[in-house]
C-alpha cells in the first residue's frame, strides 16, 4: 500500500452502484465440498500411460487425475465449447532429472525436450513440427514436494492446470500469457469443483484440502512487482486464487466466457523506487493513519451515493488481548455500537503485519464494516454478519484498487496479502471463525465483494 498525495475524492460514482435494490442480485456460491470416498480405485494399468511413470504417491495422483480430467474433458468440451475431446497424441511423461536413466526417453518429454527441462516444473507443449507435441510433462520429485507441503490433491491441481492449456489448444486461447495462465487455473477450479462433487472415478477433494490447495498457489503465483505484459506472466496470487475460484463456483462456462481483454488483474509494476524498495509495505504506524482516513471516505461516499443516507465514521481504536466490554473479551476484531467504535486487538495485526501492510489493512476493514451494517440498521447478531463483512471489505479493496479512496493507494502485492491474512488468520475463533466459514470461502467471500461489490453483500444495495 502506498500513500495517495494530493488526490481529490471523485464524485463520480464509478462503480459503488452495482445493483440498485435486491431484486435480482446475487450474492456469493460457496463451493461445497464432499467427504472424501475411501474407496476410489486407481486408475488401472494401461487406462493412462505415463511414459517413464513409477508407482510413487505423486504418480499415482498425477495418473488418477489425467483419467479423470480426460473423462471430464470429454463431456464438457462438446457441451461447452461444441466440439468432440480428443486425447493428447504427445502423451504423458513423468521425469526425476535428478535420477534420469540413460536412453529413458529416446526423443526427450515434451515437443522434444531435454527431460532436465521439466525440473521443478511441470508444462504443455504443443508444437506441431517437434515429436511428443501435445503432451503434459512433470517433474514428479516437484509434485512431491509440493503434495508434503500443500496437500496430496497439488499434483492433480497441477495436471489440472496443463489440462487446462490442452483444452485451449484444441479451443483457442486469449492472446495475453497472464489471461491464458489464469483461464487454465478456471478450467482446473471447474474440474476439481466437479471432483470435490463426488462425480470422479478415481480423484477425490475434501472440504478441507482446499484451504491447503489454496495456499498451494502462493507458491506458483509471479514474483511481486512481475507487469502483466511479461511474456510468461502467470498472474498475481490474488490473480490466480481468484480464477480458479470462479471456474470452481460457476464452472467451464465462466472460463470461456470471463478471460477477454476487459478482464481485470491485479498485477502490478512497482512505479516508485521508495515503494519497490519497501516491497509496497507502509511502516505499521503510518498504515493505521492512512487507514483511520481511507475508511471513512469509502463508507461517506458510498452511503452517500448507493445508501442515499448519512454514516456516522466510527473511532478506530486499538486494544491489548482484552476487547471492550461491548464485546466478547476473546474476539480480536469487534463493533461497538454503543460509542461508535472499530476496535482491533494490536497483537493480531502486528503479527499479521509480516505478512504485509494490506494483511492489516484487511483486518482493519472488517469491523468498520460491521459498524456499517450495524448504522443500515442491519443486526450485528446476525451469523451472516461476519460474513457480510468480509464481502464489504472486499468491495473497499476494489474501490481502493480502482483509486477511488483518497489517500492511499494499492501497491504490487496487496491483495495477495488479503488472501493470505484470510487463509492464515480468518479461520481462527477470535478472528473470523465465528463466521464458520473455512479460508477457502472467505476468500471467496471478499473476491465477490471485490468483483461484484455491494449486491454481493447482503446490504441491501
Amino acid at each position: 500500500m502506498e500513500r495517495r498525495r494530493g488526490v481529490r475524492l471523485l464524485t463520480a460514482v464509478l462503480g459503488l452502484v452495482l445493483c440498485l435494490g435486491t431484486s435480482g442480485c446475487a450474492v456469493v456460491v460457496l463451493g461445497e465440498a464432499t467427504p472424501a470416498r475411501p474407496d476410489l480405485p486407481d486408475a488401472p494399468a494401461g487406462e493412462v500411460t505415463v511414459l517413464g511413470g513409477t508407482d510413487e504417491p505423486a504418480d499415482v495422483v498425477a495418473r488418477n487425475a489425467l483419467a479423470d480430467l480426460e473423462s471430464y474433458w470429454a463431456e464438457q468440451l462438446p457441451a461447452v465449447f461444441g466440439t468432440a475431446f480428443e486425447p493428447l497424441r504427445g502423451g504423458y511423461f513423468s521425469v526425476d532429472p535428478a535420477a534420469l536413466v540413460p536412453g529413458e526417453f529416446p526423443d526427450g518429454v515434451g515437443c522434444g525436450a531435454d527431460p532436465r527441462e521439466a525440473e521443478n516444473n511441470a508444462f504443455y507443449c504443443l508444437a506441431v513440427q517437434d515429436p511428443n507435441s501435445d503432451s503434459i510433462t512433470y517433474d514428479r520429485a516437484f509434485l512431491t514436494e509440493l503434495a508434503d507441503g500443500y496437500g496430496r490433491f497439488l499434483p492433480a491441481l497441477v495436471m489440472a492446470h496443463e489440462f487446462g492449456h490442452a483444452v485451449q489448444g484444441r479451443v483457442g486461447s486469449p492472446s495475453a500469457s497472464i489471461a491464458t495462465e489464469t483461464q487454465a487455473d478456471c478450467f482446473a477450479g471447474a474440474w476439481s469443483a466437479w471432483v470435490a462433487g463426488g462425480e470422479a472415478e478415481h480423484s477425490s477433494l475434501r472440504e478441507p484440502e482446499l484451504d491447503d490447495l489454496l495456499r498451494g498457489y502462493f507458491l506458483l503465483r509471479d514474483p511481486v512487482g512481475t507487469s502483466t505484459a511479461e511474456e510468461s506472466a502467470h498472474g498475481s496470487y490474488f490473480d490466480r486464487v481468484s480464477a480458479f475460484q470462479e471456474g470452481f463456483d460457476d464452472g467451464p462456462e465462466a472460463c470461456r466466457d470471463g478471460f477477454g481483454p476487459q478482464r481485470l488483474f491485479t498485477q502490478e509494476e512497482f512505479t516508485r523506487d521508495d515503494d519497490f524498495r519497501r516491497q509496497g509495505n507502509l511502516p505499521y504506524d503510518d498504515l493505521v493513519g492512512v487507514m483511520d482516513g481511507a475508511l471513512p471516505a469509502f463508507w461517506e461516499r458510498a452511503f452517500d451515493e448507493v445508501f442515499a443516507t448519512r454514516f456516522d465514521p466510527p473511532a478506530i481504536e486499538g486494544f491489548d488481548g482484552r476487547a471492550p466490554g461491548c464485546a466478547p473479551a476473546d474476539r480480536d476484531l469487534v463493533y461497538c455500537a454503543d460509542g461508535n467504535v472499530a476496535a482491533y486487538d494490536e497483537s493480531l495485526t502486528t503479527e499479521a503485519y509480516a505478512l504485509g501492510d494490506f494483511a492489516v489493512a484487511t483486518a482493519l476493514a472488517v469491523p468498520y464494516a460491521l459498524g456499517a451494517r450495524d448504522q443500515l440498521g442491519l443486526d450485528a447478531a446476525d451469523p451472516d454478519a461476519l460474513r457480510s463483512a468480509v464481502c464489504l471489505t472486499g468491495w473497499f479493496s476494489a474501490q481502493v484498487y480502482r483509486q477511488q479512496v483518497p489517500e492511499v493507494a494499492i501497491s504490487p502485492g496487496d491483495l495477495d496479502e488479503s488472501v493470505l491474512f484470510l487463509l492464515e488468520y480468518g479461520i481462527e475463533e477470535q478472528v473470523l471463525g465465528a463466521a464458520e466459514l473455512s479460508g477457502f470461502q472467505l476468500v471467496d467471500v471478499f473476491r465477490g465483494g471485490f468483483v461484484d461489490g455491494a449486491r454481493a453483500c447482503d446490504v441491501g444495495a
